[in-house]
């Protein structure tokens, strides 16, 4: 297991206010009152290690299929249904909806292989991210990818708690299968918009790996 670049500077932060924090709670409790001062520690050190746990990346076989498209995060399926897409394209999508707990990995990876043809920020609400309107309303970035004439669209969404979306990707750019292609901070939602004709091979509850399960095949 390795930590993402984008927690550097937050555990950095959070490692100095925790040194910070046993310091002052051990020279002026840990006499008087060191069961106030080892609940202080205790908890202290819960809150660091949870938070390194955020931005983990595990070692992983990652699944590199040519007609598979597969999870673009970890979390588990809230949404598999037929919509009139509102962004990108005119015509009807299944869209594919994966919540992330803050427990999930954060890491966000293509689900396919091919050009960017479309990377565009939002800004917007902070619904809870299982909220129906989440998906046109929060603060979210969209992606397209193309792939042998054919095109899905993958959103970042923002929840309450995900103050931050970060995207690598640029229009005309060449990606690859499971590489990363960005990062949300705390609990957040990522939708896939999908061919009708895609085969869809999760079900609702179902909970992916990101990089790793087949989500949909065409």
């Amino acid at each position: 297991m390795t930590i993402h670049k984008e927690g550097y500077k937050t555990i950095a932060v959070a490692t100095s206010i925790f040194a910070v924090i046993n310091l002052i709670s051990f020279y002026t409790l840990s006499a008087s009152v060191p069961v106030v001062s080892g609940i202080i520690f205790v908890v202290t050190l819960g809150l660091l290690l949870f938070l390194i746990s955020f931005f983990r990346i595990p070692a992983r076989q990652y699944t590199i299929q040519e007609n598979a498209i597969v999870a673009p995060c970890d979390g588990k399926v809230v949404v598999i249904e037929e919509v009139q897409a509102d962004e990108y394209f005119s015509d009807r999508r299944i869209q594919v909806s994966i919540f992330m707990s803050p427990l999930n990995v954060h890491v966000n990876r293509n689900p396919v292989a091919g050009e960017v043809m479309y990377s565009q920020y939002h800004k917007g609400k902070y619904l809870v991210a299982w909220h129906p309107k989440s998906s046109t309303e929060n603060e979210r970035h969209s992606v397209v990818y193309r792939k042998n004439g054919k095109e899905i669209l993958v959103k970042q969404i923002a929840g309450a708690l995900a103050k931050r979306i970060v995207n690598y990707l640029s229009p005309g750019q060449t990606v690859k299968q499971a590489d990363e292609m960005g990062f949300i901070k705390l609990g957040s939602r990522v939708d896939l918009l999908l061919p009708l004709d895609a085969k869809i091979h999760v079900n609702l509850g179902d909970k992916p790996r990101g990089g790793v399960t087949v989500i949909a095949s065409w």
